[in-house]
């Protein structure tokens, strides 16, 4: 038994103190060693950024993406450009004869110096925005189908409907420019 009493909180303290005193057999543990994280930005080899944003065994990065919902993508050369008007029919996205003709000719000229293509869709501001992706998802997935037919490689494919306008979409010849398919070259 206790001699003297003592105050709650006083008694806890001796306790603490006495237990923190007591000596503590002296364990070997090897040192932790890690690698120090630091947040990067990662470039597909497309040129598509993602972020890392986590250092744990994962790995986890995300695509870094603008407000709108569009990939921040470094482009590569631009190496054609085709007006949509003159390989689809409106609201169409089957390419004529004569327009795959072209498209074959032009892919077989341009595949000696290109490590592979990235075809991007774009339209018009003209119909709703989801309408729009979707066009231009299945104009691009055309051009890249021709691409293909005659040996290139298409490394992606991309939809960006109404949202990467070339010129404001204010009357019919601005709006034709904005409906196009571009074709990027990415290098040996």
């Amino acid at each position: 038994m206790l001699s003297k009493a003592c105050a709650p909180l006083a008694c806890a303290a001796t306790v603490v103190s006495l237990a923190l005193a007591a000596p503590v057999a002296a364990q070997e543990t090897a040192p932790l060693r890690g690698e120090r994280y630091v947040p990067t930005i990662w470039v597909d080899p497309d040129g598509c950024e993602h972020w890392v944003m986590d250092d744990g065994a994962e790995g986890y990065m995300t695509t870094h993406m603008t407000p709108d919902g569009k990939p921040v993508c470094r482009r590569g050369q631009l190496c054609g450009m085709m007006p949509t008007d003159q390989f689809f029919a409106t609201d169409g996205s089957a390419i004529n004869a004569a327009g795959r003709k072209r498209l074959q000719e032009w892919f077989k000229s341009t595949m000696p110096g290109t490590r592979y293509f990235v075809v991007a869709g774009h339209t018009d501001s003209r119909a709703s925005d989801e309408y729009n992706m979707a066009l231009s998802k299945r104009r691009a997935d055309a051009v890249a189908q021709v691409g293909r037919s005659v040996g290139a490689r298409i490394r992606d494919i991309r939809a960006y409907g109404e949202r990467s306008p070339r010129v404001p979409n204010r009357g019919a010849a601005n709006r034709a420019q904005n409906r196009r398919v571009e074709i990027y070259c990415v290098s040996r």
